[in-house]
């Protein structure tokens, strides 16, 4: 039996969500695809991400996914753009949620665009409820998450052995249960890595120094991870409170993976390459 197409695109089995309990879904509806755009370059995206945009017969996407993997979307489909912006959102979640369900129910290929990975600090939980309890197939399509792409950056392992046994993802929050975080769980083998910490570093640094981590403890700010507008800031604890903010989306990494010598091998392989190709921009202070 021939394998379904949409525009000539081979939708391969293992990009087609299993229809089990057919019952339970509704019978003429697409697709939801949840797919993880990566950090911003877009030669990180996956493969199967990728085949996905080329043919999707809509595309809702957030305000992180980059203009170069908006252009991989065909002319034909329809683009709708959910992000937010200046802090503020275009639509709310359950619009967005509405969105989907509406969507799959006129189109068999419907993605859910999210900057870095749909399941790591996104609204993916929501939107996937919302699907099942309308009763549309979804798949969630993994991505590279900023994370990833900040240590890339930087030159560096979340994970060296010699260092660090544990890695703690985390968003960096203002509000007055921001603390609520359980810091005991931070050891001194402990890489933290904060999305979002925001343009004001003086209170990272002091939410941080406030939970017992060592001022002279070793960080890094990537900014625009992967972009040509790319930078790379080395810093402490301490003096990250002195330092001026680096344009959104940023990211913070804290730990001893983030120790000057990684800082003086990254600066050393970037002058390298520099002199034979273009490369992200690294600030090193």
């Amino acid at each position: 039996m021939a394998q379904p197409t949409t525009r000539g695109f081979v939708i391969p089995s293992e990009a087609r969500p299993a229809r089990r309990g057919r019952n339970l879904l509704a019978a003429d509806a697409g697709t939801v695809f949840l797919v993880g755009a990566g950090p911003g370059d877009p030669e990180l995206l996956t493969v199967k991400a990728a085949r996905l945009i080329a043919s999707a017969d809509v595309v809702l996407h957030d305000s992180l996914v980059g203009p170069e993997i908006l252009r991989l979307i065909p002319p034909t489909a329809e683009i709708i753009d959910v992000g937010k912006r200046a802090g503020k959102k275009l639509l709310a979640q359950d619009e967005i949620n509405s969105l989907l369900v509406a969507n799959a129910r006129k189109h068999q290929i419907v993605v859910r665009l999210k900057g870095g990975d749909p399941a790591i600090f996104g609204r993916a939980a929501e939107e996937i409820a919302a699907l099942r309890e309308a009763g549309i197939a979804y798949e969630m399509v993994p991505g590279v998450t900023a994370a990833l792409g900040a240590a890339a950056a930087a030159g560096f392992s979340l994970t060296d052995r010699r260092i660090a046994s544990q890695v703690l993802f985390s968003t960096f929050s203002r509000r007055a249960d921001g603390n609520a975080m359980d810091w005991s769980g931070v050891t001194p083998a402990t890489t933290l890595v904060l999305y979002m910490p925001g343009p004001d570093y003086a209170e990272v640094s002091a939410r941080l120094l406030e939970n017992a981590l060592p001022a002279e403890l070793p960080c890094v700010i990537v900014s625009q991870i992967s972009s040509p507008q790319q930078q790379v800031r080395w810093s402490t604890v301490g003096a990250l409170a002195s330092q001026a903010g680096l344009p959104a989306p940023s990211l913070l990494i804290v730990g001893r993976v983030a120790s000057q010598q990684a800082a003086e091998l990254a600066e050393q392989f970037w002058s390298r390459v520099s002199e034979k190709q273009d490369t992200p921009s690294i600030s090193v202070i």
